[in-house]
């Protein structure tokens, strides 16, 4: 059972930064977007691969009423075309200019080299980038107000970005090992990070110089976490002996113990009925008032090391190495999914501002997957695999993580 403790170190008032407004000088390019039959190996030029299912999947079972659990797709085929237009019509690589300051290793509003890529109004485009010293970044998250993104990792510290002013702050490196996860607690400037050093702290982004709280003792390595999104005193936690706690945030003592999370967890949005945990090969749902597994979901041939809800939390994405999942909670079945073909995924996350598309993290590149017609196109993003993406749905940011040491986000 792990044991409170807190800080004795004294609260710092938090230095302010200098605005910084950097000017931008946008100049559009136009290119034609190839189209192909099945999925192919992530495209560095940042044109499109049309994906279907993968020849050794079994074949998609999208319909109208499976698909029911998604947003209507409506605006993002207006926007998006539908990507068919995309052929013809592709538009990239947009140049910035940027005076970023050396704020946290190498941090820049608009990167030299920056890739937008466009159909329509639809734009997805690198507006941010911050590198850190040398250390890959292994998980990510956004505060409810969009204002703040949190990175950690291998140097065993938090990086709270400011997005509207584009300053960093770190905390101290009171973790011994590398941080697995990241995450706020629901409209509040508190954040938890879990870590390999077998303990879970509490820190405040509004004044991150020391740790709030602590769960200390832990007998396995911690590898995710998440707060409920209701219950804002309640997180839980699952390690590696595939074992799920659940901890009283006012307390900071575990209140109860499941099995069948190791690799992430995560509750519903919003309501937080249903917990999803990943684990080996298999996703398995639990109703968080009962503590009954409802389903479980199998179908990964793969160790499944990435999960995340829709923003209505009626379905859920699932990756392994070689494969994407899309599932219906209120079904258990897998209504949709894509293979990596020459790529890897790693990470996912939904668009905010698009239900029906998956931003999907490889080994360098985003995989934006139009799930509605069931196609792709492929942005060249980082050096190193993409560990965790993030979205805002106040901001419509998305974050992208890696291990090539750098965040990026893109809008």
């Amino acid at each position: 059972m792990g044991q409170m403790s807190h800080s004795s170190s004294q609260q710092e008032q938090l230095q302010q930064q200098q605005r910084q407004q950097p000017s931008q000088q946008l100049q559009q390019n136009s290119r034609k977007r190839k189209q192909h039959s099945s999925s192919g190996e992530a495209n560095s030029t940042g044109t499109g691969n049309t994906v279907g299912p993968t020849p050794s999947s079994p074949p998609s079972t999208h319909t109208p009423d499976a698909m029911a659990g998604l947003t209507s797709s409506s605006n993002l085929l207006e926007d998006m075309d539908r990507f068919d237009s995309l052929d013809e019509n592709m538009e990239s690589l947009l140049s910035h200019e940027s005076d970023g300051r050396d704020i946290y290793g190498t941090i820049k509003q608009c990167p030299t080299e920056h890739q937008k890529e466009s159909a329509k109004g639809f734009t997805f485009a690198e507006v941010g980038c911050i590198q850190t010293r040398n250390s890959e970044v292994t998980c990510c998250h956004f505060s409810s107000d969009g204002k703040v993104l949190a990175t950690a990792g291998h140097d065993k510290k938090v990086v709270f970005w400011n997005t509207d002013i584009l300053n960093t702050e770190s905390t101290p490196e009171e973790h011994k090992l590398v941080i697995t996860d990241v995450r706020f607690r629901p409209n509040s400037s508190q954040l938890a990070t879990a870590s390999f050093d077998k303990t879970v702290r509490l820190w405040d982004a509004a004044n991150p110089s020391y740790c709030v709280k602590a769960y200390n003792g832990h007998p396995s390595p911690v590898m995710s976490l998440d707060f409920h999104p209701k219950k804002t005193d309640l997180f839980c936690f699952c390690d590696n002996d595939n074992e799920i706690h659940y901890i009283n945030l006012n307390t900071f003592s575990c209140t109860r113990i499941s099995k069948g999370g190791m690799a992430q967890v995560r509750f519903q949005p919003r309501i937080g009925h249903f917990l999803a945990a990943a684990s080996d090969k298999v996703v398995s749902i639990f109703d968080v008032e009962t503590d009954r597994k409802t389903l479980t979901l199998q179908g990964h041939l793969e160790i499944i090391n990435y999960i995340c809800w829709d923003a209505n939390g009626d379905c859920l994405a699932s990756v392994s190495h070689n494969l994407v999942k899309i599932w219906s909670v209120a079904t258990g079945e897998c209504i949709q999914e894509l293979g990596a073909g020459g790529n890897q995924f790693h990470s996912c996350v939904f668009h905010p501002n698009y239900s029906t598309l998956l931003v999907i993290g490889g080994i360098s590149s985003l995989e934006l997957w139009n799930m509605a017609e069931n196609r792709s196109m492929t942005i060249s993003a980082h050096e190193n695999i993409i560990s965790a993406l993030a979205q805002s749905a106040v901001t419509g940011m998305v974050a992208s993580a890696s291990h090539d040491s750098s965040v990026k986000l893109w809008k």
